[in-house]
């Protein structure tokens, strides 16, 4: 098991960074749409739209670690 936590670790941490360049390119480019003359109001809901996924997928991250930080605790006891 302890192989897998350095990588579990090491994938966890890409996806984090892959999750905030995704919300990093939303801005990007919701700020083009706005410049390309969209109303502020649909832009802003374009985001919350594109957003709802990614943090989905940061939740589902988050339950990962609670489970397998509670089946590492129960190894060890």
């Amino acid at each position: 098991m302890s192989t897998q936590k350095p990588n579990s670790n090491l994938s966890q941490k890409i996806i984090t960074f892959l999750l905030i360049v995704k919300l990093m390119l939303i801005g990007a480019q919701a700020d083009k749409r706005i410049q390309q003359g969209d109303a502020p109001i649909e832009v802003l809901i374009w985001m919350i739209n594109q957003c709802i996924p990614v943090l989905q997928q940061a939740g589902k991250l988050g339950d990962q670690q609670n489970q397998d930080n509670q089946k590492n605790l129960k190894a060890k006891k």
